[in-house]
C-alpha cells in the first residue's frame, strides 16, 4: 500500500506536532508515530521551556549560559536564534491554550530556575511541562482536517531517489518517503512526501539506566545514516544527575528544577558534597553534576546519593512539585520529610543528524528537528530546559524550509509519478527464537552503561567498540533472515547508534562537556574545538 502527501512528519513530539500544525497550512501532513499519537519523549519533560520573559533577564544572559553549559561547543548564531526566538513560540504555545503555570499574585508567569542559569526563567507548568505542551499541540493537530495521523506505524528506512533505479550518475539524490512498518497488520507500506521531517527523538534507550521512554531508540539518526546524511556529536550523551533510585521505579526523573528551588545533593552519610567539585555547587551544569555523583559512589561504593529538600517548606514543595511529590508518595517516599535516593541517567542526545538553521539536511528533501537534529545549540552539554524550546523553534523554523521545497515541487508526488518499488520480504521468515533479539538488546545496553558512561578510557570504548562490531552483525544477518517485527527495527537502530557514539568518543582526543576521558583529561581548543561528524562511507 502506498500513501502520498505533502509533508511527511515522523515522530509525534513537540518538534514535529509544531511543524505538522504550521504546515498543515500549506498543504497535507502525514504524522507517522511508532506507538500512540502521545508517546513521546515531550510529554515526560517536567521542568519547563527556558524563554527570556523577565525585565531582569537579557537574551545576552541566555546566550551566555548556554555557552558556558556547552563548553565553548556551541554554535553562538544558532544559539542566538533560538533565544531570541524563544518568546515568540511562547506566545504560540500560550495561544495553544498551554496552561504555564502563574504567580497567584500578579498572574504574571510563575519562573523558577535549574542548573546552569544565571536567572529565573524557566516556564513552566507545575512539574509537568513536556505534557502539558504535548496536550495543547496534539489536541490543535489532531482538529485539523489537513492533518492524518498513523499511529503504531514504524519507520524502518528513508526512501530515496537511488531506491528508484533510474538515477543517473549526475542526477542528486534526494527524500522521497520512507518505508513503514504498520504494527498491526505486519505490512510494510510506502510513504511518499514532498517533504519529509524527521521528529523521531533522543536514544537513551542505548543505555541501561535511561530517564527516557522506551520510543527513544534514535531510530530518525540511525535511518538518516543509513540515507547518507551527516551525523554529529553523539560522544555528548547528557546524563542526568538525579533519576529515582527505586527497585520499582521506572525512568523516573527527579527535575532539575528541585535544585533550582534550593534542594541539596549529600551522600548517604549527610555531607553535602557539590561544594567540594563547584562553585556553583548544586546549581552547577548537568555534566558537572553527574561527575560529580559517579565520584562520590565510586569512591563510597555507595549505591546511591540523596537530594535533600526537607529544610524547604511542605506546602512549597506539594505546589511546585505535585507530579513529583504524588509519585514518589507510591513509592513510600515523601519528599517533605524524607530525602530522595537518586543516581544519574542517560537522558538527552546533544548529537544527532546534521542541520542547518532550518532543518535542513545534507540531503534534498529530508529535514530533522528537536533531539534527533544537531543544530548547534547545545555543544557539548545541553542547558537545562533549552530541549523543549529548541523543538518548537526549529519545528517552526523548518517550515520556511519546507515551503520553499513546496514551491521547487509543485505538483504532489504519487506512487504513479514516483514508482518506489514495495518492500521485499524476500525469504525471511518469521522469527524462531525472540530471546535472541531481547538477549542482543540487554548486551548493547549493558556494555554502553558499563564501557561508555559518564566517565571513559580508551581501553572501555575499544573494548565496546569489538563487541558491539560483532553484534551490529548478528544484528545485520537476523533483519535480513526474519520478517521485520518493531523489536528488530529498533534493535538495528539501536545497535547503529550505539557504534555511532563510541567512534565519536574514540575520536575526540580531549575531555570536553559530557565526553571525560581519563586519557585526555584536558581541553585541547586548538585541535579539538570542532564537531565530530560521520558520514556513511567516509572516515575521518
Amino acid at each position: 500500500m502506498s500513501h502520498s502527501f505533502d509533508a511527511l512528519v515522523l515522530g509525534s513530539g513537540a518538534a514535529g506536532l509544531t511543524y505538522a500544525l504550521e504546515m498543515a497550512e500549506h498543504g497535507t501532513v502525514a504524522v507517522v508515530t511508532k506507538r500512540a499519537r502521545m508517546d513521546s519523549n515531550t510529554r515526560w519533560a517536567q521542568g519547563g521551556i527556558a524563554v527570556v520573559v523577565d525585565d531582569h533577564d537579557s537574551f545576552a544572559a541566555h546566550v551566555e549560559d548556554t555557552m558556558i553549559a556547552g563548553d565553548g561547543l556551541n554554535d553562538r548564531n544558532i544559539v542566538r536564534i533560538c533565544v531570541e526566538e524563544g518568546p515568540a513560540r511562547l506566545k504560540k504555545l500560550l495561544s495553544l491554550g498551554v496552561e504555564f503555570t502563574r504567580n497567584p499574585d500578579d498572574g504574571q508567569l510563575d519562573l523558577t530556575r535549574e542548573g546552569g542559569h544565571s536567572a529565573r526563567r524557566v516556564v513552566h507548568a507545575k512539574d509537568t511541562t513536556g505534557l502539558s505542551i504535548e496536550d495543547a499541540l496534539m489536541k490543535a493537530a489532531s482538529a485539523h482536517p489537513n492533518i492524518t495521523f498513523f499511529e503504531h506505524h514504524h519507520a524502518i528506512d528513508l526512501i530515496t531517489r537511488r531506491h528508484l533505479g533510474t538515477r543517473r550518475a549526475t542526477d542528486a539524490d534526494r527524500c522521497l518517503g520512507a518505508y513503514v512498518l504498520d504494527d498491526k497488520t505486519r505490512k510494510i507500506e510506502v510513504f511518499l512526501g514532498r517533504v519529509v521531517l524527521l521528529a523521531t527523538g533522543g536514544a537513551g534507550k542505548v543505555y541501561r539506566y535511561t530517564t527516557n521512554p522506551d520510543v527513544a531508540t534514535g531510530d530518525g539518526i540511525a535511518m538518516a545514516w543509513r540515507a547518507g546524511v551527516a551525523v554529529a556529536n553523539m560522544e555528548f550523551f547528557q546524563f542526568h544527575p538525579t533519576c529515582l533510585y527505586h527497585p520499582a521505579a521506572k525512568n523516573f526523573l527527579v527535575t532539575e528544577a528541585c535544585r533550582g528551588e534550593g534542594g541539596i545533593l549529600r551522600r548517604i552519610d549527610g555531607h553535602a558534597f557539590m561544594v567540594d567539585y563547584d562553585v556553583r555547587k548544586d546549581l552547577a551544569p548537568r555534566d558537572i553534576v553527574a561527575r560529580a555523583i559517579d565520584s562520590e559512589l565510586k569512591r563510597t561504593g555507595d549505591p546511591h546519593v540523596v537530594l535533600d529538600m526537607t529544610h524547604l517548606q511542605p506546602h512549597f514543595l506539594r505546589e511546585h512539585f505535585p507530579g513529583i511529590n504524588a509519585q514518589l508518595l507510591q513509592f513510600g517516599i515523601d519528599m517533605t520529610t524524607q530525602p530522595v535516593p537518586v543516581v544519574p541517567a542517560a537522558h538527552y542526545c546533544c548529537g544527532g543528524v546534521v542541520t542547518d538553521a532550518f532543518g535542513r539536511t545534507t540531503l534534498p528533501g529530508l529535514l530533522a528537528a528537536g533531539e534527533v537534529a544537531h543544530t548547534g545549540l547545545h555543544g557539548a552539554n545541553r542547558l537545562a530546559s533549552n530541549s523543549l524550546l529548541e523543538a518548537v523553534v526549529f519545528g517552526h523554523r523548518a517550515v520556511t524550509a519546507s515551503r520553499e521545497i513546496l514551491r521547487s515541487t509543485p505538483q504532489p508526488e504519487s506512487p504513479a509519478s514516483t514508482p518506489v518499488p514495495e518492500w521485499n520480504t524476500g525469504f525471511a521468515v518469521d522469527p524462531d527464537e525472540n530471546v535472541l533479539v531481547a538477549h542482543a538488546w540487554d548486551e548493547i545496553r549493558s556494555l554502553m552503561w558499563n564501557y561508555v558512561g559518564i566517565v571513559r578510557s580508551n581501553k572501555r570504548l575499544e573494548r565496546a567498540r569489538s563487541r558491539l562490531a560483532l553484534l551490529e552483525h548478528e544484528v545485520r544477518e537476523d533483519y535480513w533472515n526474519f520478517r521485520l517485527t518493531r523489536d528488530l527495527i529498533e534493535l538495528r537502530n539501536i545497535a547503529l547508534v550505539a557504534q555511532f557514539v563510541v567512534e565519536c568518543a574514540l575520536r575526540r582526543k580531549e575531555s570536553r562537556g559530557l565526553h571525560y576521558t581519563l586519557d585526555y583529561p584536558e581541553h585541547d581548543n586548538g585541535h579539538w574545538l570542532r564537531d565530530s561528524v560521520i558520514v556513511r562511507g567516509h572516515r575521518g
